[in-house]
């Protein structure tokens, strides 16, 4: 099989967990007050926020077991039991009763949801990171691995779709009623199209379960400077990646007071054309190096958070907000498009799931996953441009760890094969 069409594959059921898992993030302005009655907006969001952040710390443990069973028992079998877990999930949500119904049970329910769901995307990261880096070949690692990030992307992209064509055809009130649902149930039948697509994948790990290191805790840490560096890039990556996609429809709406649907055309729009850039980004990682990747997308965003920030919140129109957030999203084509390669390549493929998985899932659930929550307590108390400056703290902390990070034409795990 072809590393295309390997690729292709893995790539269907990645588009499905970000779909689901994001699905969530883009209804949560109208799914809310249904599980969290309140007559401020800011607080239902914040609870919502709060449940979306309970996902991202089931992640670490999803990271341990499924990149354990990526590593000891293949690559095909953990990526086939991760998109079952996402199926579940999503038709939990897709199903449930609103707190008039059951009342505190509802909002209990739907963490218990957003639990699984967290349990399987913190597998399927780390596991599908490492297979497409696996099936790669050499000297185009950065352009095929950046279709990685791009079916993220891609996930994300079509959720953002569906609520605008929802919002098209459906009143406020229906959204709010039922029509928040329907994507939940789109994501549950989606995930049983990726399992079945899913069972032919070729497997990049054989005799996997003969090394006593596979899959071992021990074995991650027997490399700890590569550790940092995946829990520095993660920890700065997934907050400013979250910062400007899944809350910048949020920001658009209750900082720039910009329409719910207008703000959701702009993403959708910026997010294309983010996805469609990463082979690009990818492309050009191969010939500059992924070091040199990281170190422009640390500075970056280490002088350009504040003023892209305040700008975006003080956009009067659609198309002034659109530029700012595709600068953003361009600038952080330098992580993105090489975000999974550039740490499977820093171990050794019988702990490389876990070792890609893990540390990301953990350094994600604290920093990505309370991105939101973060941004909208800051803006509750009065002081929204502190979280401008705490993400540009932990653009810093992206820039300092490619500071340290080898050079893969001296050090590159994924070239020895071992």
């Amino acid at each position: 099989m072809s590393a295309i069409k390997s690729i292709l594959i893995a790539s269907s059921g990645n588009i499905v967990e970000w779909f689901d898992f994001f699905a969530y993030a883009f209804t949560a302005i109208y799914f809310a007050p249904a599980f969290f009655p309140s007559s401020n907006p800011t607080t239902q969001l914040l609870n919502t926020a709060g449940i979306f952040a309970a996902g991202f710390f089931m992640r670490p443990l999803g990271g341990w077991v499924f990149g354990r069973i990526a590593d000891r028992q293949g690559r095909k079998t953990s990526m086939v039991l991760s998109v079952i877990l996402m199926c579940v999930g999503s038709l939990i949500i897709a199903c449930l009763p609103t707190y008039e119904s059951i009342g505190l049970w509802a909002a209990a329910l739907l963490l218990v949801a957003r639990l699984l769901q967290g349990l399987s995307v913190g597998g399927e990261y780390g596991t599908s990171a490492t297979y497409m880096s696996e099936i790669a070949t050499e000297g185009r690692r950065g352009f095929y691995g950046s279709f990685h990030y791009a079916t993220i992307i891609a996930g994300q992209l079509l959720a953002v779709m569906v609520i605008a064509v929802l919002q098209s055809v459906l009143s406020l009130d229906d959204l709010k009623a039922w029509g928040w649902r329907i994507p939940f149930f789109i994501g549950a039948a989606g995930a049983l199209v990726a399992l079945v697509v899913r069972r032919s994948m070729v497997e990049t790990r054989e005799g996997h379960d003969k090394d006593p290191e596979s899959g071992t805790i021990r074995g991650v840490l027997a490399h700890p400077r590569a550790l940092l560096i995946v829990l520095g890039f993660t920890a700065g990556g997934s907050l400013i990646f979250y910062t400007f996609t899944s809350y910048m429809q949020k920001y658009l709406v209750n900082s720039a007071h910009m329409d719910a649907k207008v703000a959701s055309h702009v993403m959708t729009g910026v997010l294309f054309i983010f996805m469609c850039i990463q082979p690009l980004f990818g492309a050009l990682s191969d010939r500059i190096g992924r070091r040199n990747s990281m170190l422009l997308y640390g500075l970056f965003f280490t002088f350009a958070t504040v003023p892209l920030m305040t700008s975006i919140g003080a956009a009067k129109d659609a198309g002034t907000a659109f530029v700012l957030a595709l600068v953003a999203l361009v600038g952080m084509s330098f992580y993105t498009s090489i975000s999974g390669l550039v740490k499977a390549q820093m171990f050794p493929a019988q702990i490389r799931a876990l070792a890609v998985g893990l540390p990301y899932a953990i350094a994600n659930a604290m920093f990505g996953g309370t991105a939101e929550f973060v941004a909208l307590s800051f803006k509750a108390n009065g002081t929204e441009s502190h979280f401008f400056w705490y993400v540009t703290l932990m653009g810093a902390v992206v820039l300092l760890s490619a500071l340290f990070m080898p050079d893969e034409r001296k050090s590159d795990y994924l070239r020895s094969k071992s």
